[in-house]
């Protein structure tokens, strides 16, 4: 990889441009004498829920406003995710519903986004099997919504933007947050290290970062907006950098994040164990305003299954990781995610999974049973293994994983700890720790948007209660 790449950018006046019909679009709404509603649905990753505020952001801009259900609604959009069978087959039941809104309003536009746009197979399939769908654009053409939009409105037709373009970074679009304590913030895009198994670099594209300074200025206005709780994103943060050619990685962003003046907290998502390191970890380490929380995926614990997935590690490099978080920080909360029934695992490589968990104890897991991607290299790899046999190994990790959780969280009881209260949930407050572990707390609407600190008094398997100490 060519380390001085310079990182392709949209011009800004192609955005102006974009934000030209965004004014265009609102003055036909106005013409017709009413305000439009927009209704968009999110599926999947983080990632997806921050482009689809970028979506809303541009889609205020062009005059709507936004409901609750398809139902009624002038624009639909569907910000869709392909990273498994299951959530690819929802979008398509939850589009052929479509039909129904759409006969009782016939003006309505459908729109589908997002990763599922990456893929040509469905395209081909939106175009065909589902006619109702009015548009199509993949994560590379996001920032040409008002395009497209203008595009359909005009002349009726359908519309495609899904022409496959490595992707630019577009900056200054307008987002639309639906939190006012937590945000999103995307520092680059895009995923370089073809996993076997996964679909992301096919429909996103190259690692592209965003400008440090650009970065550092969202940030600095979140929280002079009030943000508490700011989520840097990417689908390898731990690459942040590389492709700018600026000697600045992803440690020094953290760092520099950290220096900026104001109450709040930086958490990250995800990390990749073959770019994490001891300068990470000291980072996190050095500053109170960095989460002491790390989900670091590990997908499994055999390092012939490791090879086959193309993970760039084995076990004995992931447990020294392991190790060197936890001695910089040893209230570390350590999160991980794992795929059950990789093609060609055995019984006996799956134990060793199950022999990690037992040495590394995470505080919680996101557990997935193998989902064959089309196109991938892991879709053609022999899978003796039934379902059945698999949903057996998954169960028994479940209940693994849970034995351990509900350990780790008997620990915090009697603990005093810095909690965000961050809202209500019947007749209690929740809140969560720096580690991200909820905690549900005596109900006082005063306390919501504030770190405070509280004293455990109970746990579960999945949750915490406590009580406030100030």
């Amino acid at each position: 990889m060519n380390q001085n790449r310079k990182t392709p950018v949209v011009p800004q006046a192609d955005l102006a441009a974009q934000a030209q019909l965004c004014h265009r679009i609102a003055e036909y709404w106005q013409a017709q004498g009413r305000v439009p509603v927009a209704y968009v649905e999110t599926y999947g990753c983080q990632q997806n829920e921050a482009d689809s505020q970028q979506i809303q952001g541009m889609l205020a801009r062009c005059g709507y406003v936004f409901g609750q259900s398809a139902q009624g609604a002038d624009l639909v959009v569907f910000n869709t995710c392909a990273i498994r069978e299951h959530a690819e087959q929802r979008v398509f039941g939850n589009l052929g519903a479509l039909t129904h809104t759409k006969r009782n309003h016939p003006a309505q536009k459908i729109l589908v986004c997002g990763c599922m746009a990456g893929r040509p197979e469905v395209v081909q399939r939106l175009r065909k099997s589902y006619p109702h769908v009015d548009g199509v654009f993949s994560t590379s053409h996001l920032w040409q919504l008002p395009e497209l939009l203008w595009q359909l409105l005009s002349t009726g037709k359908r519309v495609f933007f899904t022409q496959d373009e490595p992707g630019a970074i577009a900056e200054g679009l307008p987002m639309r947050r639906d939190n006012p304590l937590k945000a999103w913030v995307s520092v680059m895009y895009g995923c370089n290290n073809f996993c076997s198994y996964c679909i992301v670099p096919y429909v996103r594209g190259r690692e592209r970062s965003r400008e440090p300074e650009d970065i550092l200025a969202e940030c600095r206005q979140l929280v002079a907006q009030g943000y508490r709780d700011i989520t840097l994103l990417g689908q390898n943060v731990n690459a942040y950098g590389k492709d700018l050619g600026r000697g600045i990685d992803f440690a020094d962003l953290l760092t520099r994040i950290g220096e900026i003046p104001g109450d709040f907290l930086i958490r990250f998502m995800t990390s990749h164990p073959k770019d994490a390191g001891p300068k990470l970890f000291a980072a996190m380490a050095s500053s109170p305003k960095i989460a002491k929380h790390l989900h670091l995926p590990v997908q499994c614990g055999s390092d012939r299954v490791l090879k086959a997935m193309n993970r760039h590690y084995d076990r004995e490099k992931y447990l020294s990781l392991v190790a060197c978080a936890r001695a910089y920080m040893p209230d570390l909360v350590l999160t991980s995610d794992i795929i059950v029934g990789f093609p060609g695992e055995t019984r006996e490589e799956f134990d060793q999974t199950l022999s990690l968990l037992e040495q590394v104890r995470y505080d919680a897991l996101f557990t997935f049973i193998f989902s064959p991607r089309p196109g991938t290299p892991a879709a053609n790899m022999p899978d003796p293994v039934s379902r059945a046999e698999k949903n057996q190994w998954f169960d028994q990790l479940c209940a693994l994983q849970n034995r351990i959780s509900e350990e780790k969280h008997r620990a915090y009881v009697g603990k005093r700890l810095r909690v965000l209260v961050d809202g209500r949930e019947e007749g209690c407050l929740t809140a969560r720790t720096q580690g991200g572990r909820l905690v549900r707390l005596p109900d006082h609407p005063a306390l919501i948007g504030r770190f405070v600190q509280v004293e455990i008094t109970g746990s579960t398997t999945w949750s915490l209660t406590g009580k406030p100490v100030e």
